[in-house]
Formats: structure tokens, C-alpha cells, sequence
């Protein structure tokens, strides 16, 4: 299964770090498939109105995929994070690296599938695409793969529960991180 399975299994997890976690929903200008509904995968826009939207500078990353554009609201974003919420954003390595430019604190979670097999046969299972789509997005992925190394974690994507426990983990651990605390309400909760 794909990134956005094991989001939806982290997001119906039980627990604080499940009710926390908001999925972000991207915008594209390609053709909605069959089982998609607009809003809850995709924001469904013409190459027109997606070129308003980046010239407006409301997404906060974009990038081309396969001949399609794809990008992030950044004003969703935004509100859900200042209402205290961890918000995942299933994005390629171009945006990821957009975001790291405009949001230095973010944290870049690669999810890997456990081998490069693995990965073709989860392509042809979904017969949404022709074999040629398939290799292309093979092809993007190996490059892809080569600029792990520009992100935070990794979380090989073997068994959707176990791959899911791990985000979640990440993503407690890294509510905890000391750069991450509002020292002085630590300090009004703890007698020193």
C-alpha cells in the first residue's frame, strides 16, 4: 500500500498523536479518477487556475509530476497548524524541498517502500495507469530515492499498521523536542 494508506491508518489510530494528525489535501490539475472525490483527495483545478493560484502565492510548495501540477493550500496549512495540529502533506521530493526552504522547522518524513520490487508490483496493482505512466513513475522514484538523504526520517513502508506506528512515533518525538516547547509554559508546569 501507498503513502496516503498508511496516513489513514496513523489518522484513525487511537491516541493523542492520532487525533493530532491532519492529512493535507493537494491541489492537481490532472483528471479525477473514478473513486476520487474532490476535497477529501484532491483539489481538482485547470492549468489556469492553478497558474492564479501560484502566481497569488497561495500554495505553499508545487511541483510538476508527470506532466500534472500538484500543490499545497497554504492557508490550510496554516490554520491547522496554529490550532495545534501535526499536518502530513503527501507530496514529492520538489515540493518537500519547497518546504523546507519556506518552513525551516518542518519535518521531511521519506516513505520508502521495503524494496525496489515491492514497489513495481504495488504500480501494476492498481491498473489506474498504462505501463508506460508505470515506468515513468518508476523512473521519478529511483531519482527520487537518491535525495533521501535531504530528509529528517525515513519510514520503510513494509506493513501498513507497523509503518503507521512509526509516523506516529516521529511525530511524538518530535513534539518533544526541546526547540519545540514553550519553555516558559514547561517552566509554569514544573516546580524548580
Amino acid at each position: 500500500m501507498g503513502k496516503g494508506t498508511v496516513v489513514a491508518k496513523a489518522m484513525s489510530g487511537r491516541g493523542s498523536g492520532a487525533a493530532r494528525l491532519r492529512r493535507s489535501v493537494s491541489v492537481t490539475t490532472r483528471s479525477k479518477r473514478a473513486e476520487e472525490k474532490e476535497g477529501r483527495d484532491y483539489f481538482f483545478r485547470s492549468p489556469e487556475k492553478f497558474a492564479r493560484m501560484v502566481a497569488g502565492g497561495e500554495l505553499l510548495e508545487w511541483a510538476t509530476y508527470l506532466d500534472h501540477e500538484y500543490g499545497t493550500p497554504a492557508a490550510w496549512v496554516d490554520q491547522q497548524l496554529e490550532a495545534g495540529y501535526d499536518v502530513v502533506l503527501e507530496i514529492e521530493v520538489q515540493g518537500a524541498m519547497q518546504v523546507r526552504e519556506h518552513r525551516p522547522g518542518a519535518v521531511l518524513i521519506y516513505m520508502l517502500p521495503p524494496s525496489w520490487r515491492a514497489l513495481k508490483q504495488r504500480l501494476r496493482r492498481r491498473r489506474s495507469e498504462s505501463a508506460q505512466i508505470q515506468q515513468e513513475r518508476l523512473d521519478v522514484a529511483r531519482e527520487e530515492m537518491r535525495l533521501v538523504t535531504m530528509y529528517d526520517y525515513v519510514v520503510v513502508n513494509d506493513r501498513v499498521v507497523s509503518a503507521a506506528r512509526r509516523l506516529t512515533a516521529i511525530l511524538e518525538a518530535e513534539r518533544c523536542r526541546v526547540r519545540r516547547l514553550d519553555v516558559g509554559e514547561l517552566f509554569g508546569k514544573v516546580d524548580v
